[in-house]
């Protein structure tokens, strides 16, 4: 989506078409109006996916305008009036001016020229893309099918463009999205509601899916692969969908050679699915898949290396050191058996190593990977990439891609219900891979799709165009999403609930707020708010509420099932999964019967009211298009069960303040900053819970030896005693797990503190959690008036979120926001 909506949408004007097809304004162009529909002209030998795309753009405009463009497929150049669409080899371009297209990946050009509009691409994808920008600039969702963004009707309907029009192609090559934990939405909506007759993800779902990769300019799947379902290349027509969307096929980081060992690999008859005892079998079943996907000529990007068959260690290994020799010996195996079968030298096919979990610490002991094959980086499954390519990394000719999280199963708890990772933090994170070189491939993990339909746009805009949305433009990204999904009236009230929905899941996500966990699983608990931010939060929270139900009567009816899908579902079910916490706790808190009563039926209704919002979902939303798709319980974790009130819960006695002196301060409001070298201390939109968070600029990493970078905060005390200050880290990581911080309080009580937490210990839970890395440093105040705070980091990539001053013991969950 980028920032292109505020450069058009559909617009009723009542100009004469002069204006239009003249020369005064180069920047519009009249598709259609009540009169004339321009017609559009391919070429005759056109590729059936752009034939696809061009009717596509057809229909939607016949839908709004209720005129549907003809479509002339051309034996050569014309010079009749109209929309000109292909690759820029055609026929039909021979005589266009632009040529800085030839021989590009996935590039297109959208122009006016003698009062014709151009959409030319210099390959297949690329005009694809080219025609989807199009149909978006008209203001078309890419989200028509997948969230009901149904068109609605105009008279006149024009494309406006910048002067000169527009050339793009994108920065990452390889962008796509894995389909992970489809057990709770995907797999039983496909199965039971929209492909009956396969009874799985099949090429009817699949065909959607890249229908929509296509719209969101993406072009790579990994497939679904868990139990539930059935292996890609199992259901006869799934790779042939593929092929004819051009979509390329890969493969998650636990199946290696386009295999999904979970539904292909049988230990009964295959034997054990290890590579030291049973190589030849593993080989055949590798060498089975290379010739199928040689013999149907399907784009593949392969995962190399190995691990166990569903997201577990290599089997057979009697250590690291041992797995890490064998990873070594299998991969030169397998890159011999793609030349082989594909006869190509092998810099030419493309290939992925991705060192997740423990292959990453294979990786660091020296694991010995091949300069062609992409070094694949990962995230922590919350949201913070572990490591990001190095300096002698980048140079390498592979290059460095990156695997991201929007959904995830495990531990310390899932997230796969509701999508609310913040926009500022996928932003942070990518922008600051792609710096250092991280630009290869991009795949996302999206669970179900479904519920991370805006996080998934976000993060698609950012792989197609990295310099589309600049850190202080976040908040108009997703205002300008408000305005093409529904209207450009409440377009500034839906950003400000969307923003706020996500600040608020930044400091406890609505799956997190049982406070259990998972892998092993325990049960819920009370949580860790004090009584008075139990009842802010849940203020806020009917506050946002209160504004849905407000600009519900303000959304075209067109676009009502989308509204609910997109902006009711999320922002009310997280709302009431925090009412029935937090009145559950407001009525263990207190003594006074009534009250308790009154806190049980409050909590009691926040379940009904998350049934009901889900039932609507499914059995009323679109008709019963979505039936199956949305579970409110995904993997029946404790956390979505119904409160047992009646079970005795103890609650620990929580001291709230004796003072109202609780100074909080959010990170940029910083009162002094000190950059060193080239770097900056700026704030990124939409980003932690301040929604303000900050970092040193630009995000190429560095480190600094003996002059650091710093912020200093002042603050004004009306007492003297024993106080904590708190500065809260945003939870990323460095490459060495080496970030510091020295804060020094009114220049003479200071510390140094290590900020990185390590996979998967107790303290890595808790900030992934909270999205917090919290530091706490005990002073004296011994005179009241003016304070100050300085912070200083050693490297880059270390972000500050909020600061707090509190008298000693009276420390809270949440600092507050203001």
């Amino acid at each position: 989506m980028k920032n292109k909506i505020q450069y058009s949408s559909l617009l009723i004007l009542f100009f004469t078409s002069h204006f239009f097809w003249g020369q005064e304004n180069k920047s519009s162009f009249l598709i259609a109006d009540k009169n004339k529909v321009s017609t559009i002209y391919i070429d005759q030998n056109a590729d059936q996916l752009v034939v696809w795309a061009v009717n596509e753009l057809a229909n939607d405009i016949q839908e709004i305008t209720g005129q549907k463009p003809k479509i002339i497929a051309s034996k050569k150049a014309t010079n009749e009036k109209g929309i000109y669409i292909g690759q820029i080899n055609e026929t039909v371009f021979k005589n266009y001016t632009k040529s800085n297209l030839k021989g590009a990946w996935e590039k297109f050009s959208i122009d006016q020229d003698k009062n014709n509009l151009y959409i030319v691409g210099s390959d297949v994808r690329g005009t694809v893309y080219g025609i989807f920008e199009t149909a978006e600039r008209l203001g078309i969702s890419p989200w028509k099918w997948w969230a009901d963004v149904n068109n609605i009707k105009k008279e006149t309907l024009v494309l406006n463009l910048p002067a000169g029009g527009i050339t793009e192609s994108p920065s990452v090559q390889f962008r796509g999205i894995f389909l992970n934990d489809e057990d709770w939405g995907l797999q039983p909506w496909a199965a039971k509601t929209f492909e009956k007759e396969t009874k799985d993800i099949g090429p009817k779902t699949y065909e959607k899916i890249f229908q929509l990769l296509l719209r969101l300019k993406a072009n790579t799947i990994w497939p679904a692969m868990h139990e539930s379902t059935k292996a890609f290349f199992k259901i006869e027509g799934n790779k042939e969908m593929a092929q004819k969307y051009h979509i390329l096929l890969g493969t998650s980081h636990a199946e290696p050679m386009l295999r999904n060992n979970v539904d292909e690999w049988k230990k009964e008859t295959m034997g054990a699915f290890n590579y030291f005892t049973n190589s030849e079998k593993i080989n055949d079943y590798w060498q089975g898949r290379l010739n199928e996907v040689r013999d149907s000529k399907a784009e593949a990007v392969f995962t190399l290396g190995m691990r166990g068959v569903h997201d577990s260690q290599m089997e057979g290994a009697k250590n690291a050191e041992e797995a890490k020799n064998m990873v070594e010996k299998i991969i030169v195996k397998q890159r011999e058996m793609l030349a082989s079968t594909f006869k190509k030298p092998i810099t030419s096919i493309p290939q992925v190593m991705i060192p997740y979990k423990e292959v990453l610490e294979q990786y660091n002991k020296g694991l010995k990977v091949p300069e062609d094959i992409t070094l694949m980086w990962t995230d922590d499954n919350y949201g913070y990439i572990r490591r990001i390519s190095d300096e002698k990394e980048q140079k390498r000719i592979g290059g460095g891609g990156i695997y991201y999280h929007l959904s995830y199963w495990g531990r310390p708890h899932d997230y796969l219900w509701l999508s609310s990772m913040q926009p500022g933090l996928i932003w942070s994170e990518m922008s600051k891979a792609y710096a250092n070189g991280d630009k290869k491939m991009w795949i996302v993990n999206v669970g179900d799709i479904k519920p991370t339909e805006y996080d998934l746009e976000f993060f698609m805009d950012l792989a197609w165009d990295i310099n589309s949305i600049k850190p202080d433009g976040i908040n108009q990204h997703l205002k300008n999403w408000a305005a093409r999904e529904f209207n450009d009236a409440v377009a500034n009230d839906i950003s400000n609930v969307m923003s706020e929905y996500y600040r608020l899941a930044m400091l406890r996500k609505p799956e997190f707020m049982g406070w259990s966990q998972t892998e092993p699983t325990t049960q819920i608990k009370p949580s860790e708010f004090t009584t008075a931010e139990a009842k802010r939060r849940i203020q806020l929270y009917d506050q946002l509420v209160e504004k849905v139900n407000s600009l519900s009567a303000s959304i075209p009816q067109e676009r009502k099932d989308a509204w609910f899908q997109l902006v009711v579902y999320p922002v009310k079910s997280a709302a009431y999964i925090n009412h029935k916490f937090l009145y559950w706790q407001l009525s263990l808190e207190t003594k006074d019967p009534a009250e308790k009563e009154k806190f049980e039926n409050l909590s009691k209704e926040g379940y009904r009211q998350i049934e009901k919002l889900t039932h609507y979902y499914n059995n009323e939303m679109s008709n019963g298009k979505w039936n199956n798709m949305m579970s409110m319980a995904p993997r029946k974790l404790p956390v979505f069960d119904a409160i047992k009130y009646d079970n005795p819960v103890k609650i620990e006695e929580k001291k709230e303040a004796t003072t109202t002196e609780l100074i909080a301060i959010q990170a940029n409001h910083f009162s002094a900053s000190q950059g060193v070298k080239n770097y900056q201390w700026k704030a990124i939109e939409g980003f932690g819970y301040s929604n303000a968070a900050i970092t040193l600029f630009p995000l190429k990493t560095s480190s600094f030896e003996s002059e650091k970078p710093s912020v200093t905060y002042t603050f004004e005390s009306n007492n003297t005693g024993e106080y904590e200050i708190e500065v809260r880290f945003i939870p990323t990581h460095a490459n060495d797990s080496n970030h510091q911080a020295t804060v020094t309080f009114d220049s003479n009580t200071n510390k140094t503190f290590k900020l990185n937490s390590y996979d998967r210990d107790a303290t890595w839970k808790a900030n992934v959690l909270r999205n917090a890395a919290i530091i706490s440093l005990p002073v004296k105040i011994e005179n009241t008036g003016k304070h100050s705070i300085k912070i200083e980091v050693n490297q880059t990539g270390i972000v500050i979120d909020q600061l707090a001053i509190y008298p000693k013991g009276q420390k809270k969950y949440e600092i507050p926001f203001k």
